[in-house]
């Protein structure tokens, strides 16, 4: 899941009703100077509903009848699916290259790998090519979930297509092997789609994580940076109780948990920094 935002007026106080909602509800955090950027992006809903002032939309949030509905729609609207094949490759090469042989070698049971805000599928998927070049789906029981809390992202990464944006830092190679052109771009291989369960998860919500959190290896990558300080530790100690020790928790490279939580250790493991749950 990755966010963004433009600009719009917005009154003071609805910009903070809003806010707060929204923070408690998906996690998404908007500093007090990011209010025309939230407004801009609500116009458009408000515009769809044909609602009249900020407020409303609010209350139909809050209270309304249709607020289950507006719920995803509100998720897509604030998303911005940016992202590619094989960003910030060092954390997957620590996983695959160490950490899955260790795992394997000390008999933990399944290789069990959480993308947890797997946008369009980018970051799965290549979690999933390393693993396959590797050899370990034939020499080891392996599942890779991914989650995300918006339809629309999710949607595509159900469908598999992908733009050449998605390839800039992918080896030529691997895109040939894994894709095949179809109209409007390249089409991931069957095979190694199928390798990958796509499910809806909220962060925030415990029912939703919990059972996905149980992974020893967990990606929660370039998410944290659009949460509250306060939000990112609810999530971390959640992960925390959740995942098995030793487990593993891969933030984006820019994110630091220091701050969040006691519960993991900060750990070189070979090109990579990843924060260890023991």
């Amino acid at each position: 899941m990755r966010f963004n935002a433009g600009s719009t007026e917005l009154p003071v106080g609805v910009f903070i009703l809003l806010r707060d909602l929204i923070r408690d509800r998906i996690g998404v955090s908007f500093d007090d100077d990011k209010r025309d950027l939230l407004a801009s992006k609500l116009g458009d809903r408000l515009a769809d509903l044909g609602l009249k002032s900020f407020l409303d939309y609010f209350y139909l949030l809050r209270y309304g009848p249709g607020a289950d509905a507006e719920w995803p729609r509100l998720t897509d609207a604030l998303s911005v699916q940016e992202t590619y094949f094989w960003r910030e490759i060092d954390q997957v090469r620590a996983l695959v290259d160490v950490l899955v042989p260790r795992h394997v070698a000390a008999g933990r049971g399944p290789v069990r790998v959480w993308s947890a805000a797997c946008a369009t599928g980018e970051e799965p998927l290549s979690i999933a090519m390393a693993l396959n070049e590797a050899g370990w789906f034939r020499r080891a029981e392996v599942e890779v979930v991914a989650s995300d809390v918006s339809p629309a992202a999710l949607e595509k990464a159900r469908r598999g297509v992908y733009r050449e944006r998605s390839f800039r830092a992918l080896p030529p190679a691997l895109r040939d092997k894994y894709f095949a052109p179809v109209a409007g771009g390249w089409r991931v291989d069957p095979e190694l789609h199928a390798r990958v369960r796509f499910a809806a998860a909220n962060l925030l919500d415990p029912a939703d994580t919990g059972p996905l959190a149980c992974s020893p290896f967990v990606f929660c990558r370039n998410v944290f940076i659009y949460f509250s300080a306060a939000t990112v530790a609810r999530v971390v100690k959640h992960f925390a109780e959740r995942m098995p020790r030793p487990g593993y928790l891969f933030p984006g490279v820019s994110e630091s948990l220091l701050r969040a939580t006691t519960a993991f250790q900060l750990e070189e493991i070979g090109s990579a920094f990843v924060y260890v749950n023991r």
